[in-house]
């Protein structure tokens, strides 16, 4: 018994390796066809999964957990503390650069000169005007995937898609047409009142300013704008009385006494 059915084993292998031969040469008729359509099912199978997993694109997480070390803290003349949530697994050179100009302090007192309503709030020129920049070199592009929504921090930059260097803009609401134009850097996670209460206009009449930035691990307290000046009163002030003159009361002279 068990020698027969060792024949059949060695007959069934014998069988398979035979037909996979006849396959591969192509002879055994429609049987051949079926397995070379088979075949050839598997290898566009395999090639499908192959390249999905090759160009799908893998996107970045719409938010990531907070972290001193890349919140940057801008106070405003506004009346308070912008946090901004920066994102250097999205563009790590802007960051850095972002980083490296705050501690230098360059963007304290710097003002946001070109500020249009409901589209964003620009800053960051030492100039004022839209035409300047820090000393360092400009920074090469990193376009990513994140959408321009509102409270969105992106790069400012020259026609040169490698030209930004010291300028941003906060997004006041959405822009989806600046998307993978301009590097997307950060979000805005509190304080976008202050954002909206920057005044408008290219330039402002009357400027809001960075009273300071500072990266949030750097623990700086925050700056407030000094307060207003007292507002001119408004009372109509009293009629100022002319001074009255006074007489002076006649003495009567007395006569002089007669001579004895």
């Amino acid at each position: 018994m068990r020698f027969t059915c060792a024949l059949k084993t060695v007959a069934i292998g014998f069988a398979l390796t035979a037909s996979g031969v006849a396959f591969a040469q192509g002879g055994g008729g429609g049987g051949a066809d079926e397995a070379k359509k088979a075949e050839a099912a598997v290898r566009a199978q395999d090639n499908a999964k192959s390249l999905g997993s090759d160009l799908t694109p893998k996107l970045p997480p719409a938010t990531v957990p907070a972290d001193p070390q890349n919140i940057w803290d801008l106070d405003l003349s506004t009346g308070g503390r912008v946090r901004i949530q920066l994102r250097p697994d999205i563009a790590p050179g802007h960051v850095e650069r972002i980083k490296e100009l705050t501690r230098q302090g360059f963007y304290n007192g710097l003002k946001f000169h070109r500020v249009i309503p409901g589209f964003m709030a620009q800053g960051g020129d030492p100039k004022g005007d839209g035409t300047g920049g820090s000393t360092l070199p400009d920074l090469k592009a990193e376009f990513n995937p994140m959408p321009h929504l509102r409270g969105t921090l992106s790069m400012a930059r020259a026609q040169g898609e490698d030209s930004a260097n010291s300028q941003f803009f906060i997004v006041l609401l959405p822009r989806m047409q600046l998307d993978k134009k301009y590097t997307v850097l950060g979000r805005v996670i509190d304080g976008m009142q202050y954002v909206d209460a920057i005044a408008q206009g290219e330039p402002p009449a009357n400027p809001s300013v960075i009273l300071q930035a500072s990266i949030e691990s750097d623990g700086k307290p925050p700056v407030l704008a000094p307060p207003p000046p007292p507002a001119p009163s408004i009372l109509p002030s009293a009629p100022v009385k002319k001074p009255v003159a006074v007489k002076k009361p006649v003495v009567a002279k007395k006569p002089a006494p007669k001579a004895k």
